[in-house]
């Protein structure tokens, strides 16, 4: 049986970064990942040149039901300490938008980085190795397919319950209920949306067609793109709100970010008065969108022929369609679980247990979600960072 200071569940983003912090410190550190690969989820995101982080984090961009829990952790490791360190490993980036950062080349280079500094502090990375039981008699016991290993600390890095065909598992939840600490709901978040019935008709074909708009749900509201699917709507606007978005709720969808649709079909009505009303949507909406939007009950006609009230609701429509979504794509589709382990029974300077000495969950196991753009990902680094400075 092996004894080590620390041993970290969880091969992912905060689980990685947690365990190179403590090793850096001197600390003996094991790592356990069920997966046959580290970082399995940061390979994948980005479209494999992972948004590792935002030019701009700040504690509003993240959801918790104590939203100030985050607030020590970031500013303990901000976004400009991992960008350092990305930038000293000679990691080239680039901005995308709206402050999203993300590799030049591949996200196997943050990847490797991690590991290259889990090395560099000794750390021990056993792949394929499944942990079947934890407990404390003493020293944290854990045991694995592999064997039996003790520990002076446990360290829950293994993620919510998105995308389970890369191994998510509730195994971080579990954990933290068997030693008393409460969860809060947890659902799908940052994840596409469905529709059924007469809410979905009009979508029916438009499967593919991306365009710009504001999804408001509520008082929170997110101008990037959305894109329909087959089963409803997705992007990145559709995306953000979904994580605001509630079973039941309406939501609405701006198709004209910037601009009053009705002064726009006024000036319209006046220039090309017998213009059809598709025509002139087609000026400012993918053609097959203003086309779906002028079925039966708006319709289509000679702008000119239209009373301005008529306008004024095509207008409405354009700027605020509502919508009520009949649910989501679920966990298989989410980027990120919303909920988790409740903070209040956590140390918000170090991820520590309140209760439970020598206990620390890190990154999406725990009530902090970020939003879409690089804040998960931030959490994961300051949130392991913080636990990886005090086991």
């Amino acid at each position: 049986m092996q004894h080590y200071d620390v041993a970290v569940i969880g091969a992912g983003a905060a689980g990685l970064f947690c365990a190179a912090t403590a090793g850096k410190r001197g600390r003996k550190v094991l790592v356990l990942e069920h997966n046959d690969q580290a970082g399995a989820k940061i390979l994948i995101s980005g479209g494999g040149r992972c948004n590792f982080t935002n030019l701009t984090v700040k504690p509003a961009n993240f959801i918790s039901n104590n939203p100030h829990f985050c607030k020590s952790a970031l500013a303990g490791y901000s976004n400009h300490d991992f960008i350092a360190l990305v930038q000293a490993h000679k990691i080239a980036f680039h901005e995308k938008r709206l402050g999203q950062l993300f590799c030049d080349g591949s996200a196997k280079e943050i990847l490797a980085m991690l590991l290259g500094l889990c090395q560099a502090g000794g750390v021990d990375v056993r792949l394929s190795t499944a942990v079947t039981g934890v407990s404390k008699p003493d020293k944290y016991r854990v045991e694995t397919d592999k064997g039996v290993f003790t520990a002076d600390a446990l360290v829950l890095a293994a993620g919510g319950l998105s995308i389970p065909k890369m191994g998510a598992t509730g195994f971080a939840y579990d954990v933290a209920k068997q030693f008393g600490l409460k969860l809060t709901d947890i659902r799908a978040g940052l994840v596409p949306l469905t529709f059924t019935g007469e809410p979905w008709a009009w979508m029916q074909g438009l499967s593919g067609v991306s365009f710009e708009a504001v999804a408001r749900c509520g008082k929170a509201a997110f101008a990037e793109a959305a894109l329909f699917t087959h089963r409803g709507l997705s992007g990145p606007a559709v995306l953000q709100i979904s994580s605001y978005w509630q079973p039941g709720q309406a939501l609405s969808l701006d198709m004209l970010p910037g601009q009053d649709a009705y002064e726009f079909l006024l000036a319209r009505k006046a220039e090309r008065p017998r213009a059809e009303l598709k025509t002139i949507l087609g000026e400012v909406l993918p053609a097959r969108l203003a086309h779906s939007l002028l079925q039966p009950p708006l319709g289509n006609h000679v702008i000119g022929d239209m009373p301005n009230k008529a306008l004024k609701n095509t207008a409405e429509m354009i700027n605020r369609f509502p919508l009520r979504p009949a649910g989501t794509e679920g966990y298989a589709k989410a980027e990120v679980t919303l909920g988790g382990v409740d903070t209040a029974y956590l140390s918000s300077k170090t991820m520590e247990a309140r209760d439970v000495p020598g206990l620390f969950v890190v990154g999406e196991a725990l009530d902090v979600t970020g939003w879409l753009g690089g804040y998960n990902f931030q959490w994961a680094w300051s949130s392991g960072f913080a636990a990886g400075q005090a086991v």
